[in-house]
């Protein structure tokens, strides 16, 4: 039977969905692991530093050039290859002898990652009609939070299995011995289920038509929207594909020059608020606060939860609340979430105390800064350069999470624990004030009146009361 309309729509969307899936699990999967890996391999708070941020590295090298392979290649060829990517880490993250070996792995995996996090939601916008297209690349957001749930979910499962279960040599090995084997190896079940239905779906028909193949690209639109509706959206696709011409000398022009600023330094500013190291480290910090570890991979695993929760009260209500407004309330938040929980450390307050300072965080996190971010650097670039923008975007996000990852073990030696997320938090109050000065609302206003707004010298007057 072929899928045509909405059904195979959803099948292609569940399918680059995925990969947002496989961003979440292959980023916060490390987080059960630490512990073992510090005894084991007698780590020092450097070589943890690099562990834990070199997936970050790997993001960074990925998405530097996902845009250009996407161009050249195609949108799901990528996608086939960051999925074999996921495949090969999580395979050499398994049977790492070293630190270095294990490194190199997880280097991989974030080239996989860094494929998926800049293809996976164009396939989905590409793909989608106008009328689904911002809800369809909104829950691409919400298939991340799912995967690093998933991925406290395994840790929790793996390690109750490790201490209940007895196995022959090699299982035994690799689930009991160093179960942290098992954790990363975890990853090579999504990301092949991740490669088989890509293969059952088809090359976006937006690059198929850039291409000169403009019968394959009509027949995709054909059998998702109808005859009708597929003859407008080509037509649409010709004439903007005629726009984006657009090139970085333009993109580093003065009349885009505050837009730019604006998605660099976004990005960057909401993961100091620590959010990854909050993701991997979390069992961690959880076992520091006083919970045994069983105990803390499962409040990790609750945080998780209430991450993919409030993911979706955010893609739900943001049309309505606004993206400025979103933005300023989730850096003050999430300034007083992290003194709050900074201060529990420094008290020496029990673990239930800073779960829920934790669950606070990652609910003010997840209903704000986390969706609000990417829908508001979707929007303030023009047509002909948005693609070029987005990429230095998802740089500054991976190099703000690299950085932070990095850090974090030295000021943890360095400050306590506690000290590290007050700083954290100070870090959050000017991150509010430049959103307040400098970045406008887009909310209601067509892509035609923002790119406008950065053009004229005084402000439209469509956008004036939302500045």
């Amino acid at each position: 039977m072929k899928l045509s309309g909405s059904t195979y729509l959803i099948l292609i969307c569940f399918a680059a969905g995925l990969g947002g899936f496989l961003f979440g699990f292959d980023t916060a999967v490390i987080s059960g692991c630490i512990n073992f890996l510090r005894f084991q391999f007698h780590l020092s708070a450097i070589m943890e530093g690099w562990i834990m941020s070199s997936a970050l590295l790997g993001c960074m090298l990925g998405a530097a050039v996902a845009g250009w392979l996407a161009d050249r290649f195609g949108r799901r060829l990528v996608l086939v290859f960051s999925a074999w990517l996921f495949i090969i880490s999580a395979f050499f993250s398994a049977v790492a002898a070293s630190p270095e070996q294990l490194m190199i792995a997880r280097i991989i995996g974030g080239i996989g990652v860094g494929f998926a996090a800049m293809v996976a939601p164009m396939f989905i916008a590409e793909m989608s009609p106008a009328s689904l297209r911002g809800r369809m690349v909104s829950l691409y957001q919400f298939a991340i939070t799912l995967g690093i749930l998933c991925s406290y979910l395994s840790n929790s499962w793996l390690l109750n299995l490790s201490s209940t279960h007895h196995f022959g040599n090699w299982i035994s090995h690799y689930l009991l011995d160093e179960v942290w084997r098992a954790m990363l190896g975890s990853n090579m079940l999504p990301a092949a289920l991740f490669l088989i239905f890509l293969l059952m779906v088809p090359e976006s028909p937006r690059w198929l038509i850039a291409k000169g193949k403009d019968h394959k690209g009509f027949e995709i639109l054909k059998r998702i929207n109808g005859a009708e509706k597929a003859k407008t959206e080509s037509a649409s696709i010709a004439i903007a594909i005629k726009e984006e011409r657009g090139t970085f000398q333009e993109l580093f022009s003065k009349k885009y020059r505050a837009a730019l600023l604006i998605g660099v330094l976004l990005p960057f500013l909401s993961q100091m608020s620590g959010i990854t190291t909050v993701m991997y480290y979390a069992p961690a910090i959880f076992q520091k606060a006083g919970l045994q570890t069983s105990s803390a991979m499962s409040t990790a695993a609750i945080i998780g939860g209430f991450n993919a929760l409030f993911t979706l009260l955010a893609i739900w209500k943001i049309d309505v609340w606004g993206r400025k407004p979103l933005l300023v309330t989730g850096f003050i938040g999430l300034s007083i979430a992290l003194i709050a929980i900074g201060w529990l450390f420094t008290d020496q307050q029990g673990g239930y105390y800073l779960s829920g300072g934790f669950i606070f965080y990652i609910a003010v996190f997840a209903a704000t800064l986390g969706p609000g971010v990417w829908v508001l650097i979707a929007e303030i670039y023009p047509t002909s350069i948005r693609g070029r923008a987005m990429s230095l975007a998802t740089l500054s996000l991976f190099f703000g999470s690299a950085f932070v990852t990095q850090t974090y073990p030295l000021l943890r030696d360095w400050l306590g624990i506690g000290m590290t997320f007050i700083l954290y938090g100070l870090v959050m109050v000017p991150a509010a004030i430049f959103v307040i000065k400098k970045i406008p609302e887009t909310k209601g206003r067509s892509l035609e009146e923002i790119e406008q707004y950065w053009k004229q010298t005084k402000e439209p007057a469509s956008l004036q009361k939302h500045i």
